[in-house]
C-alpha cells in the first residue's frame, strides 16, 4: 500500500495495513537543529545544512534521507520566503520577523523569545497605519505549484501544507503582547476584533493564493492557534466561544472550500473542554495530543472523540523521549498505539519537535517500534 493510500485510509477511520508515521511535515513535528545534528552523526550521514523553516523554533527543513530511512508518509509543501519583508537578523542574535515582532536567543539558549512586540501600545488608529506584511508577496509562492506537481505524480507520499504559521490568536498576541491580549479580550474588545479582522484576513489571502495554486494535491492542510496549556484552556469558554470561535470557523470553511485536504489542527496542551468546539467548526485531525497534559489520557481521547476526529502525535517529548530507556519508549510506543490505532483515525509522531535533549538513539527506538507492531491487524 502507497503512503498516500495509507494515509487516506486512517484519515477517513479506516485501517490500512499500517499507523502511519510523520516527522517534519510541519513546523511542529520536526527537528530542530540541534536534534537534527545529533540524529545525523548518529546515522553516520555527511553533515548537510538546511534552511530553517523557523527561526523562533530553530527547527529544519526536513532531511530526505531522515525521512526515508524512517519511512515518513508525508512531504511538506512549506511557504517560501517573502521577497520584500522586514525580517532581518540583527547583532546580538536578535531578530525581527515580517510582522515587526522582535526577537532573541540567549548566547547559551537554542531559541528565540519575543522580546518587544510592535503593537502593545496601539489604538485602534494605529492598526490602520501599521506596517502589516504583504500576504501575496510572489516570493512565498515561488515554484510550490511545481514541486506540488511533482511530488503527486512522482511519489506516493501525502502531502502536507502550508505547515507554518500561527492563523490569528497566537499571532495577535505576538503583536500585542500576551498579558496585554488576554487583558483586552474583556476590556477593550472592539480593539481586538479589528486585530483579529486584520490578522486573520492576511492569513485567508496568504493560504487562498497557496491553496489556489496546490490545494488540489494536498492531503492534509495545516493550521495552529494554542488556546490550551497543561491543565487546561487560556481562557474561560465563554470567552472563546465569543471572541475566537467565530473567526476560526469563518478560516476553517474558507479552507474547506477550496481543498478536499483534511483540516489539522495545532494546539497544545488540555484540549479536552475544547473539541466539541472544534469538532464542530470543522477540525478534522487534532494535533499535538499532549498526553502530559492534565485529561489528555490516549485511551479516554479515542473512546469518547475517536469516531469523530483524528490524532497525530501522542509520543511524549515532555518525558519519555528525552529521558526515558529505548525500552520505556517502546512501551510509550506501544500504549499509544493501543489506544489511538484501532480503527484507524491515527498518526504517530512526536508531541511536538524534536528537541536537542533527545537521544537520537530514542528517537530511532521510537520509529522502530512504530514499524515493527503498528501493522493491522493490530495485535496486543
Amino acid at each position: 500500500m502507497s503512503s498516500r493510500e495509507r494515509v487516506r485510509l486512517a484519515l477517513s477511520h479506516q485501517e490500512a495495513d499500517r499507523v502511519p508515521l510523520d516527522l517534519g511535515s510541519t513546523v511542529v513535528t520536526g527537528l530542530t537543529f540541534g536534534a537534527y545534528r545529533k540524529l545525523e552523526e548518529h546515522l553516520g550521514l555527511n553533515p548537510r545544512d538546511l534552511p530553517l523553516i523557523s527561526v523562533m523554533f530553530q527547527v529544519v527543513r526536513p532531511d530526505e534521507r531522515i525521512m526515508k530511512y524512517f519511512d515518513i508518509d508525508f512531504r511538506p509543501l512549506f511557504y517560501r520566503p517573502a521577497r520584500e519583508s522586514r525580517a532581518k537578523a540583527l547583532p546580538g542574535n536578535y531578530f525581527i520577523d515580517e510582522w515587526g515582532i522582535t526577537l532573541h536567543r540567549p548566547e547559551r539558549g537554542f531559541y528565540y523569545d519575543i522580546v518587544d512586540s510592535p503593537l502593545k501600545n496601539a489604538t485602534v488608529e494605529d492598526l490602520d497605519s501599521y506596517d502589516w506584511p504583504n500576504p501575496l508577496d510572489p516570493g512565498r509562492f515561488e515554484g510550490l505549484e511545481e514541486e506540488a506537481g511533482y511530488l503527486f505524480r512522482e511519489t506516493d507520499y501525502a502531502l502536507v501544507g502550508p505547515g507554518t504559521g500561527a492563523t490569528f490568536f497566537e499571532q495577535s498576541w505576538m503583536l500585542r503582547g500576551f498579558e496585554r491580549l488576554l487583558m483586552d479580550l474583556l476590556v477593550n474588545p472592539e480593539l481586538i476584533h479589528i486585530l483579529f479582522r486584520r490578522v486573520l484576513d492576511i492569513r485567508k489571502a496568504m493560504v487562498g493564493q497557496y491553496l489556489e495554486l496546490v490545494g488540489r494535491y494536498l492531503d492534509v492542510v495545516y493550521v495552529a492557534d494554542d488556546l490550551a496549556i497543561q491543565v487546561g484552556p487560556l481562557i474561560s469558554l465563554d470567552t472563546y466561544r465569543r471572541m475566537i470561535k467565530p473567526y476560526q470557523r469563518e478560516y476553517f470553511q474558507f479552507i474547506k472550500q477550496r481543498t478536499p485536504a483534511k483540516l489539522f489542527y495545532h494546539c497544545c496542551g488540555n484540549v479536552v473542554p475544547l473539541l466539541e468546539d472544534f469538532i464542530e467548526i470543522g477540525v478534522d485531525i487534532i494535533n499535538p495530543v499532549q498526553v502530559s497534559a492534565r485529561d489528555m489520557d490516549s485511551k479516554a481521547l479515542k473512546e469518547k472523540f475517536g469516531n469523530r476526529i483524528c490524532f497525530w502525535g501522542g509520543i511524549d517529548t515532555q518525558h519519555v523521549l528525552p529521558y526515558g530507556s529505548q525500552e520505556e519508549v517502546k512501551e510509550e510506543v506501544r500504549r499509544r498505539i493501543k489506544d489511538l490505532a484501532p480503527g484507524g483515525g491515527y498518526v504517530l509522531a512526536p508531541v511536538h519537535n524534536v528537541q536537542p535533549d533527545v537521544p537520537p538513539e530514542n528517537l530511532c527506538a521510537m520509529f522502530e517500534e512504530a514499524s515493527r507492531i503498528g501493522r493491522y491487524p493490530l495485535r496486543f
